[in-house]
């Protein structure tokens, strides 16, 4: 986006790369490399928009046009998202995307003491490598938020209502870790005012994309009154580390259609871009800049070559190598803390489903809470 808040017109060949240096992203071209060494970048190369091969910056143009776009589709009049890894340009008057990158599926590390090494030194090498100037950190006590907070300076913010489970779990992991937690308490009118504004932020209705947005949203929104404009969050942890249900429980989850914990693993790792153009976006929305530093290449990385036994192991326990990795900066009750979904563990889905039914949207009702919010932004 141009300094004026308004869509770029590319119609020369000048490069506007956010996120990484364009010599990189150049060679990276040139070697087919699909992790460089960045947090992920997009923009114009060349004469060509490109976007990272996991979509950790969003990037848009008008459809039809490649030559007009932006990081932000309220930017533009009909705005058609890259697709991650992709290169799109105009060849002979048509608008098209190729695909330059795709994740590595490398062999797993077979050594359970290296591998876990592995993420380690990815973890400790990424966040040390995070600035930490007007930072703030989405906490939620569990593992992915607790190893930002136990090394990064900067204050913790939790958003939930009064009796969830993650203001709970994040004033109890604070205590822990001695650091200064500010929490964002959520009621009804907080919820009424923040779903027209998530969707403003991402142009989604869907009832499950406004619960996992929604507290992501006001978390920044204090954060941006509190004079921050950066975000730090534990976002990709999940999807890299073998954090879901659905993945442990396969190949008998009907949910994911792989036959291995790692294949399930990598099947999740695909829905990445849409989840992360949404808690961008929202993010952005309110005024702050997100700071994913586990999804930094050497972190990605590491875990790509994790056999599924550390992902989850026989017991069923998720995110294995993640969790042993933690030792080194948290104690083992927050390393081995389970935790719930955002949505879940706020308590947003369970109470905007209250407000719908309230509402008179019931539950009989198709999509009844998706249908609500739509009925707030009409």
């Amino acid at each position: 986006m141009t300094p004026d808040g308004h869509a770029h017109d590319d119609t020369t060949s000048e490069s506007r790369l956010f996120g990484a240096d364009p010599a990189l992203v150049r060679e990276a071209l040139d070697r087919d490399d699909p992790l460089p060494g960045t947090r992920g970048f997009a923009g114009t190369l060349d004469g060509r928009l490109v976007r990272d091969t996991l979509g950790r910056e969003p990037l848009f143009s008008e459809a039809g046009d490649p030559t007009v776009w932006s990081r932000e589709p309220t930017d533009l009049a009909d705005p058609d998202p890259v697709p991650a890894g992709h290169v799109r340009q105009r060849r002979d008057g048509v608008t098209v995307d190729e695909r330059v990158w795709s994740l590595p599926t490398p062999d797993p590390v077979r050594d359970r003491d290296r591998a876990v090494t592995q993420v380690q030194t990815a973890l400790e090498e990424s966040l040390a490598d995070t600035e930490e100037t007007s930072l703030a950190v989405a906490f939620s006590g569990g593992v992915d938020s607790a190893l930002l907070a136990a090394r990064l300076d900067a204050p913790l913010y939790v958003a939930g209502f009064p009796d969830s489970h993650d203001v709970e779990a994040a004033r109890s992991a604070a205590r822990i870790l001695d650091c200064d937690l500010r929490v964002v308490d959520l009621d009804h009118d907080t919820l009424e005012a923040a779903v027209p504004a998530v969707v403003r932020a991402t142009g989604r209705t869907n009832a499950m994309a406004v619960g996992i947005a929604l507290p992501l949203l006001v978390v920044a929104q204090q954060v941006t009154a509190d004079g921050f404009d950066r975000l730090a969050l534990g976002q990709g942890a999940d999807e890299l580390f073998g954090g879901y249900a659905k993945v442990a429980k396969a190949p008998d989850d009907p949910r994911v259609e792989a036959d291995t914990v790692r294949s399930a693993r990598d099947e999740m790792l695909a829905t990445l871009p849409d989840q992360l153009e949404r808690d961008v976006l929202a993010l952005r929305g309110a005024g702050v800049e997100p700071v994913t530093p586990l999804l930094d290449d050497r972190v990605v990385r590491a875990a790509l070559q994790l056999p599924g036994e550390l992902l989850v192991t026989d017991r069923g326990e998720r995110k294995w190598a993640l969790r042993l990795a933690a030792r080194s900066l948290l104690p083992d009750r927050i390393a081995f803390r389970e935790k719930k979904a955002v949505q879940y563990g706020s308590l947003v889905a369970r109470e905007l489903d209250r407000l719908a039914r309230q509402d008179g949207f019931k539950r009989r009702m198709d999509d009844h809470v998706t249908q609500y919010v739509e009925s707030l932004v009409e």
